[in-house]
């Protein structure tokens, strides 16, 4: 076990892990139809909709991840929030529309209403593959990266405990219970990710110490052409 963490910081977590799994143990005894599991009854507010959708983008990988880029790189990684930004909006105003209306539960169930069976799997297959190389393989390693620093556990063990721990109060409580979770770590990621940045301004001497600590180049959203990593042309 990590020394610097005390017996406080530990009871806070536990505190944590209860209450996440409690709200699933809330909801699974709620839940009962497959509207209500699967789309929450189709009857929360837009506040925790909006809250869920945030926290299920901001997560651990950008902590750890998309921090380390900024590290090593500068702002300019920061393009890639500013297009996912422009691309929900589009989904939200043009085609959310057409899904609401088809009554459907999935996107693979409305491409089958739409055109036939075969979309269907090829979308859901793309869809699983792709989201467990590039979605959650990347969120457990970057959670257990920082699970082994701060509690001392192995990436194995973090892994594990990340699993059981989201996998619990998500079948328990289906989407109700994931939504009102992350309503939940909405405020956590924000008020920890503000208190990250005050203390570490402070450690480095403020905007001015950190502008003296790392090249010019890393305050510019905008790359040169020869920019091996970020090149405006490929940016644009």
């Amino acid at each position: 076990m990590n020394t610097l963490f005390s017996s406080f910081d530990i009871g806070v977590i536990v505190v944590y892990f209860i209450f996440v799994l409690g709200i699933g143990f809330y909801f699974s005894r709620r839940e009962r139809t497959s509207t209500e599991y699967f789309l929450a009854d189709r009857n929360v507010r837009w506040i925790a909709i909006g809250a869920s959708l945030f926290a299920t983008n901001i997560s651990s990988e950008h902590f750890i991840g998309l921090a380390g880029s900024g590290a090593s790189s500068g702002l300019a990684v920061g393009h890639f929030e500013w297009l996912a930004c422009l691309i929900v909006l589009i989904l939200g105003w043009v085609f959310v529309p057409f899904y609401l209306r088809s009554g459907v539960y999935t996107m693979p169930e409305f491409l089958e209403r739409r055109f036939d069976s075969r979309s269907k799997w090829y979308l859901t297959s793309v869809s699983i593959i792709a989201y467990i190389i590039t979605k959650v393989s990347v969120t457990l390693f970057a959670g257990s990266i920082l699970l082994e620093q701060v509690m001392g556990w192995d990436i194995y063990t973090s892994s594990i405990v990340l699993v059981i721990l989201t996998g619990v109060y998500t079948i328990l409580g289906g989407l109700a219970a994931v939504i009102y979770t992350e309503l939940i770590q909405t405020f956590v990621l924000i008020g920890g990710a503000a208190i990250l940045t005050i203390f570490g301004l402070h450690e480095v001497g403020d905007i001015s110490g950190l502008a003296a600590k790392v090249p010019a180049s890393y305050f510019s959203m905008f790359k040169p052409m020869s920019d091996p990593d970020f090149p405006w042309t490929g940016i644009i």
